[in-house]
C-alpha cells in the first residue's frame, strides 16, 4: 500500500483499524491466480497472530501450503471526494476528484488448520470477541453439542503470522485548511459514510 507521509499512521493506530474492521479480505496467489475471501478475525493479545476460519468446501485455502504468504485488507472508512468541496478551487481550478479512506493491510504467513479442538477454540474466540458488547449473549455452547460438531466439520481454520503492518488515514490532510474543513463539513451533512469520514477527519485534527 502506497502511504505518502501525510497520510501515515503509526503502528498502533493500524492495529486499531484492524480491530474495528473485525473481518477483511485475505489474499492469496493460488496457482489459479489472484483469490479472495472475506473473513472474521481475531488478533492475539501479542498482535503475532491473526486467527480465522473458511468453508471446508471454498476453494481459496485449498492451494495454500504452511507458510505461504496473504494478503489481508482492512477498511473502516471511505467516501468520494468532490473538486466542488474545495473553496480554493476559485482560486486555482487545478483540481481533481479523490477519496478519502481509512485502511490496514497486514501480511501474513498462513498455516491451515483441521484439528476439531483447534477449530472448536477458535470460532469460541470469534464468537466471544463479537458477542462481547452484545445483551443478549449468544454462546456456542447455546448450541447442541452434536451440532456444534457437524458445523466444524465443515470449515478449516487459518492460522497467520505476522510479518508487517501498514495502516493509512487519507483525509484530505494534503489540502489547504479551508478545503479540509469544506470537505468535513460537507461530510458530516452527509451520507452514512460520508459522515464516518468526517468523525475520523475530526479526530485527525
Amino acid at each position: 500500500m502506497y502511504v505518502p507521509s501525510k497520510h501515515a499512521v503509526d503502528e498502533e493506530a493500524a492495529w486499531s483499524i484492524v480491530r474495528e474492521a473485525g473481518a477483511g479480505m485475505l489474499v492469496a496467489d493460488t496457482p489459479e491466480g489472484l483469490k479472495s475471501v472475506f473473513v472474521p478475525v481475531v488478533v492475539s493479545d501479542d498482535r503475532a497472530t491473526i486467527l480465522t476460519h473458511v468453508a471446508k468446501a471454498n476453494s481459496w485455502w485449498r492451494s495454500l501450503k504452511d507458510g505461504d504468504e496473504v494478503l489481508a485488507l482492512f477498511l473502516v472508512a471511505s467516501a468520494y471526494v468532490s473538486p466542488s468541496n474545495y473553496p480554493s478551487r476559485f482560486e486555482n481550478p487545478g483540481v481533481v476528484p479523490t477519496w478519502n479512506y481509512v485502511a490496514a493491510e497486514v501480511r501474513a504467513k498462513v498455516r491451515v488448520h483441521d484439528d476439531p479442538e483447534w477449530l472448536g477454540r477458535q470460532v469460541r474466540l470469534v464468537t466471544d470477541q463479537f458477542e462481547a458488547e452484545r445483551s443478549p449473549k449468544w454462546s456456542v455452547d447455546d448450541s447442541s453439542v452434536p451440532y456444534v460438531a457437524a458445523q466444524v466439520k465443515a470449515i478449516v481454520g487459518i492460522e497467520m503470522e505476522v510479518v508487517a503492518i501498514t495502516g493509512k488515514a487519507k483525509l484530505s490532510q494534503n489540502r489547504p485548511g479551508v478545503d479540509h474543513d469544506s470537505v468535513h463539513d460537507n461530510f458530516a451533512a452527509g451520507t452514512p459514510s460520508e459522515r464516518n469520514v468526517a468523525a475520523r477527519m475530526s479526530d485527525d485534527g
